[in-house]
């Protein structure tokens, strides 16, 4: 079975470099980041630190290990913080991430790379993000007899450790030191395969996200363009979301737009600003101290500044629905926001929260959408409630660094 998997992993790194070859932007820099890891990696850890190795898919996993880094830095100020992605939109993006002493792309999991990376990182603690299950270096790291962790873990039972042909997959899973899991769900699957060494701490980037709106922000020009108007935030929009924005800007519903695309492309951005026949800018073209109370739409074509944005919001539509999941919604619920987002949130146990907690609505068309925004803004007593219910959820939900941190370190 290892040799199907490590195949298979071959055949999707070809599968890549041959996108890369074509022109894809994204390909091209997972490709160039993986070059020469074995050159780069030879020397990261001169003083011989005791190595925490963070492993993270892209940039919303990356949130969830953040506090439990800073923690560790905190406890630990000497400690080497090694930190890897396995998707280019994270590593670019934190590749210079003060707290980390080393940031690289994970090699691809084959038995050698895994076996390499291990001689040359020497971790003496290894921490993987979410659902980060790569075989080959659970394999190496339980032959080392590693202390590895799953932080913030989601199990669903279509996952291969609980199909019949999981057993291959199931066993890779004692690896892990100890499971730290969002859900009561993912608690009692790991108990179904017998491990007991598992615990419901909850999601660490509630504690990320609410750091966040205690960091001071000030900017006129978003103070001026959100006076005396709602706001609609589409947040990490793909083209669907954006779709949707022009259609709230052609009704009667009296509300400012700000859309913070999840990639930034000058032609697609210049190409959505003129689909507007109200009055849009984008941010770049703006002054730092403009009045943009006139303004009917704003596009931000500056990466960093979403999350910090969302305080001048009344409600977020969070993107990713329509594709391979919604992004960040914690961001805004943070900020006491209601969210809405598409039909793709199955992965997403704030998701299935929110809605619950009615402070998250999922709408599958445009349809739907306006129903929703048209409620949120003339419902004043509808809108207090869902914005209550938000708040609610976070201070319920806060706090599962602390209690990561406690367990790592009672031994």
């Amino acid at each position: 079975m290892r040799a199907i998997y490590s195949f298979a992993i071959i055949l999707y790194s070809i599968a890549i470099k041959i996108t890369a070859a074509f022109g894809n932007q994204k390909a091209k820099l997972w490709v160039a980041g993986r070059k020469n890891w074995e050159k780069e990696l030879s020397s990261i850890n001169p003083e011989n630190k005791k190595v925490t190795w963070f492993h993270v898919a892209s940039l919303g996993e990356f949130e969830q290990a953040r506090p439990l880094i800073e923690a560790i830095k905190q406890k630990e100020p000497k400690s080497f913080i090694l930190l890897s992605f396995f998707s280019p939109s994270g590593f670019e993006i934190r590749k210079n991430y003060e707290l980390a002493d080393k940031v690289t792309y994970l090699p691809i999991d084959t038995p050698k790379n895994a076996k390499l990376f291990l001689k040359l990182t020497n971790p003496q603690r290894v921490i993987f993000v979410k659902y980060e299950f790569w075989f080959n270096f659970l394999n190496q790291i339980s032959e080392h007899k590693i202390e590895c962790y799953l932080v913030s873990g989601i199990f669903r039972k279509s996952q291969h450790f609980f199909k019949w042909y999981g057993h291959w997959f199931k066993k890779h899973l004692s690896a892990f030191t100890f499971f730290f899991v969002q859900n009561e769900t993912s608690v009692e699957l790991l108990k179904s395969l017998q491990f007991r060494n598992v615990r419901l701490t909850g999601d660490t980037r509630l504690d990320r996200v609410m750091s966040i709106t205690r960091e001071v922000f000030h900017d006129l020009r978003f103070t001026t363009f959100a006076t005396n108007s709602s706001v609609v935030i589409f947040g990490s929009s793909w083209e669907q979301e954006n779709e949707f924005a022009v259609a709230l800007s052609k009704t009667d519903v009296n509300c400012k737009i700000i859309i913070a695309p999840h990639e930034i492309n000058s032609t697609r951005i210049e190409t959505l600003k003129n689909r507007f026949s109200v009055s849009c800018k984008l941010l770049s073209k703006t002054k730092k101290d403009e009045n943009l109370s006139e303004l009917n739409v704003l596009i931000i074509d500056q990466i960093g500044l979403l999350s910090k944005l969302y305080r001048y919001a009344d409600c977020a539509f969070i993107g990713g629905g329509f594709g391979h999941g919604i992004h960040n919604t914690l961001e805004a619920v943070a900020y006491s926001k209601p969210v809405l987002f598409g039909p793709n949130y199955h992965k997403f146990q704030e998701a299935y929260d929110l809605i619950n907690e009615g402070a998250g609505y999922c709408v599958a068309n445009e349809i739907e959408f306006l129903e929703a925004i048209r409620q949120l803004i003339l419902d004043e007593e509808g809108y207090k409630n869902a914005s209550k219910n938000a708040a609610s959820y976070i201070l319920q939900n806060q706090g599962a660094t602390q209690k990561i941190i406690s367990l790592l370190y009672s031994n």
